[in-house]
């Protein structure tokens, strides 16, 4: 589908490519790992033709359309409402449907004998192919979908776009790209402004995308779900292996003890090579000898070590000693000019506990998480803290309110109190500001170095209650690592908001879920609050069913004539109301397995004949596809069996009814 091919790039004495050359097929998906500066959103951009690169590096068919979300929102400012933005994600499906148009009235008008029908012919085929798959005529239902599903409500659809904040904004631009279907689509940090609603339907959709993948994300988990290639970018080299992050991480360890063994012993060569032309350069006897291994020598081709990721190594100081009580909350209510953001918002937290935030985009989690921090006011209620209980805050954007002319010893220096300026150097080092990058100003520092930069300037001071929002954010999966075990060896309080599942999931052991004003406390980690959210939606389901159920059943049991009828005709519409969508469903899903089977089939008779095998491109091309399909086959089987299950839950309720 595309080439990159020889793909050099230098920046200063930096090689950040050098020769990269790689190939992205048809429904690939693909994660783009390696250290933050390694070149991923780089090579993200080049491949999407937003950076230029010399000409034929990047090789492409004219018909490939390919999308790109940047890391960043950029501001819209086209008049258009959220709904109307995302409906001009169909304006070249809609150009192409006027294309259509014409080129079937110019075949109406052309005599089949004529070399130019079969070129409109084959016009034809290709934008049917390319309508079909934006199906054109679903756009309303489409859009509404979309936009539902990354958060936004009905009532958001007619609110200017220009309004939205950057992660709305965000949202918005994601929106669009899903909806246009490009054959590639490029995703620079996607999940960073999702909540966990909103990130569980993209995963959902992204597995079930017509189309190839390339994603750069920090979000372990979410990496796992989505991709089944990954891509390694590490001294100027790429690297493919695969599987999903999980494997890749697998087998670059055993890459790595591969690579450790051949440099160590070339190591060994070098140095014994080298003891024997020290001890005998200076005797004429041996001199066509040590020219010999000197020759060796420099014709030698080195082994380089993979780019060692660097990471934070570090322990939060010591909790101080406090009641057994950490925090006491009591009938939180907050409001924004009269609009209620949450009520009654009540927990306890004992010493120790590790409590993480969730809930969707705007319920209210960074304002409670700053209420509780004491930089803001609640309403009405109160918080109480535990004896001796000294509180660290961490916010959403407390990278971004760092004193920009300050550098980064400076910043921490300002906060430090007692501590030594060889104390906060030790710290910056284990914080990756290692040597003269101390006196790098915050205002030339990466996002990920600005991150860095404020968690160590929130644990200089010691505390035993860590308020945190959102602190993985531009934090590499290394950093998220010893971080995540920093948290979780850490025997003092945290309070934490995070999208990032994985990286939550290992020390947490309480949720707290706001959700329509209100606060609900789950005891467990985040698995197990996911899995009391859905046993809790399958007995929602069950219930409502049973509801209906009652209501029928407690109907007078002999009915007449009309009376008998109508009442007849609402249990149908009831049990009909329950089944019908998922018969649909389950119809979809035997027409499209049933298409997949004998397209397999036809495979498996390609791959018996030994003469595809003389054609290593077709065969290549052969076991792609198969595998591909085996794959959706595999998740459509499943789905089906999802799908019969709750038509058998539905049908077992209604069986006893008329």
């Amino acid at each position: 589908m595309l080439t990159v091919n020889n793909l050099e790039i230098i920046y200063g004495d930096k090689l950040l490519f050098n020769n990269v050359s790689v190939r992205i097929n048809d429904n690939d998906r693909i994660g783009l790992a390696g250290v933050n500066g390694a070149g991923k959103s780089t090579l993200l951009k080049i491949i999407g033709g937003i950076s230029e690169t010399d000409p034929g590096v990047v090789k492409r068919p004219k018909r490939l359309s390919v999308a790109y979300l940047p890391q960043e929102a950029t501001a819209i400012d086209t008049g258009r409402t959220i709904y109307q933005e995302a409906e001009n994600a169909f304006a070249e499906a809609l150009i192409m449907q006027q294309d259509l148009d014409e080129i079937n009235r110019q075949l109406a008008a052309v005599d089949p004998e004529n070399p130019v029908y079969s070129s409109l012919l084959k016009q034809q085929g290709e934008l049917q192919h390319r309508l079909e798959r934006v199906d054109i005529f679903r756009v309303q239902s489409k859009i509404e979908k979309v936009l539902m599903g990354l958060g936004f409500s009905v009532e958001d659809f007619d609110r200017p776009s220009n309004t939205l904040s950057g992660g709305w904004l965000m949202r918005l631009m994601l929106a669009k790209l899903l909806l246009a279907m490009p054959d590639l689509l490029l995703l620079d940090e996607p999940t960073n402004h999702l909540d966990l609603d909103s990130l569980t339907w993209v995963e959902n959709f992204l597995t079930n995308y017509d189309g190839g993948l390339v994603i750069i994300s920090h979000d372990r988990t979410f990496l796992d779900l989505v991709t089944t290639t990954t891509w390694e970018i590490s001294l100027g080299r790429l690297s493919v292996f695969k599987g999903n992050y999980s494997k890749y991480v697998e087998d670059k360890e055993v890459r790595m003890q591969v690579e450790r063994a051949a440099y160590a012993n070339q190591q060994a060569q070098i140095k014994q090579t080298m003891r024997f032309v020290q001890r005998f350069r200076a005797k004429s006897t041996k001199a066509k000898q040590v020219q010999s291994r000197m020759k060796q020598l420099s014709r030698m081709e080195r082994i380089e070590l993979g780019e060692t990721e660097q990471e934070v190594s570090f322990r939060f100081p010591p909790a101080a000693s406090s009641g057994r009580l950490a925090l006491d909350i009591e009938s939180l209510v907050k409001l924004y000019e009269d609009k209620q953001v949450f009520q009654d918002v009540t927990f306890q937290l004992q010493r120790g506990d590790k409590l993480a935030v969730v809930g969707v985009n705007g319920a209210g989690k960074s304002t409670l998480m700053r209420i509780l921090a004491g930089l803001e006011s609640q309403d009405e209620g109160k918080v109480k803290l535990g004896h001796n209980v000294k509180i660290s805050y961490f916010g959403q954007h407390q990278a971004q309110e760092l004193e920009s002319s300050f550098t980064a010893l400076q910043t921490l220096a300002a906060v430090a109190g007692d501590m030594t300026i060889t104390q906060i150097r030790s710290l910056l080092g284990a914080f990756l500001f290692r040597g003269e990058e101390v006196d790098k100003k915050v205002q030339v520092l990466s996002g990920g170095e600005k991150s860095r930069l404020a968690l160590a300037k929130m644990i200089v001071q010691p505390a035993n209650l860590l308020i945190l929002d959102e602190p993985t954010n531009h934090l590499d999966m290394s950093s998220q690592e010893i971080l995540q075990e920093a948290m979780a060896q850490y025997d003092g309080t945290i309070i934490i908001v995070s999208h990032n599942r994985h990286f939550v999931n290992r020390f947490v052991n309480r949720v707290l879920e706001i959700k329509a004003g209100k606060s609900t406390l789950y005891e467990g980690n985040i698995e197990d609050y996911l899995f009391k959210l859905k046993t809790l939606q399958e007995k929602e389901f069950a219930s409502r069913i049973e509801e209906e159920k009652t209501a029928v059943s407690e109907q007078p049991a002999k009915q007449k004539g009309k009376a008998a009828r109508q009442e007849q005709a609402r249990i149908r519409q009831a049990k009909s109301k329950n089944l019908n969508p998922l018969k649909k469903e389950v119809v979809q899903a035997e027409e499209e397995i049933g298409s997949l089977e004998t397209r397999k089939k036809e495979l498996e008779q390609l791959m018996a004949d030994p003469e595809l095998y003389q054609d290593q491109d077709k065969f290549t091309e052969c076991s792609k596809e198969y595998n591909l399909l085996e794959r959706k086959l595999k998740r459509l089987y499943q789905r089906w069996e999802e799908i019969q299950a709750r038509i058998e839950a539905v049908e077992s309720e209604f069986v006893d009814l008329p």
